[in-house]
């Protein structure tokens, strides 16, 4: 069992700093929590890969259920969406987890991230010719949407914000209320992915890397809602399209290493 007590300033540190970095840009653009902590704990704190990819869920716990009671604070959730995106991403997440051990869905994970850099690049190009008084739309098709976005965070090791947020935007909803709802919903998606995973892996997982990640996303979370709050909606799409399009490339390279 992980002994809390033993952990030193020095130790937890680093983590705390991933944790609340990651947070922020998750925060305050609806994503890239997962690949931006494990990234960070891989390639700069020596955090073995599959010890920094089997936390991110549990961390995630904690730090959904922080930013998206933020985004609630500030009035960024649009209960509407919130409901027709919660149900069928569950049952996804879920889906994802259970089939985890059988299907090998890191396979088609680079298709996906390509698919995400081309959205990216639309969404920038959207961004630049969005107008001073900009017209929102309720964004259609939203349950099979939530469904592939739940299956992919559990069965392929992130993708709900990436996918979800980005298509949601293609279709014309509000950025600020678009990354709040999908925050939001977010808890509760995780809270069934850890637990189908906490069944078969216990709490093995709790290392010093995992409860920096938490302190340091719990403390970040109010601020990430906070300027989705405060940004301008083209500045809030250019920079989910940048993002996208940063850490879409980022993992297209790292599964096919020749790019």
């Amino acid at each position: 069992m992980f002994d809390i007590s033993s952990i030193g300033p020095a130790d937890i540190l680093p983590f705390i700093a991933v944790g609340f970095a990651a947070q922020m840009v998750d925060g305050a653009l609806g994503m890239a929590f997962g690949v931006l902590s494990q990234t960070m704990m891989v390639s700069l704190l020596g955090v073995p890969p599959a010890t920094a990819s089997a936390g991110v869920h549990l961390v995630e716990i904690f730090t959904t259920g922080a930013s998206g009671a933020s985004h609630i604070a500030h009035r960024n959730v649009d209960w509407r969406l919130f409901w027709r995106l919660v149900p069928a991403g569950v049952i996804g997440g879920a889906t994802g987890a259970y089939l985890l051990s059988n299907i090998d869905a890191s396979v088609a994970r680079p298709f996906v991230m390509i698919y995400l850099a081309l959205i990216g690049v639309y969404l920038l190009y959207k961004a630049i010719r969005l107008g001073s008084v900009p017209r929102f739309r309720d964004p259609q098709m939203t349950p099979p949407l939530a469904l592939a976005g739940g299956f992919l965070d559990a069965a392929g090791g992130g993708g709900w914000g990436p996918v979800v947020t980005s298509n949601l935007l293609i279709q014309g909803s509000d950025p600020r209320r678009t990354v709040g709802t999908v925050n939001a919903a977010e808890f509760l998606l995780t809270l069934t992915i850890s637990a189908t995973f906490i069944t078969t892996l216990g709490f093995a997982v709790f290392s010093t890397a995992i409860v920096g990640l938490i302190i340091g996303g719990v403390v970040a979370a109010p601020f990430g809602a906070i300027l989705a709050k405060r940004m301008k909606p083209r500045v809030l799409l250019a920079s989910v399209a940048t993002i996208l399009i940063a850490t879409s490339v980022f993992s297209i390279t790292q599964a096919w290493p020749i790019f």
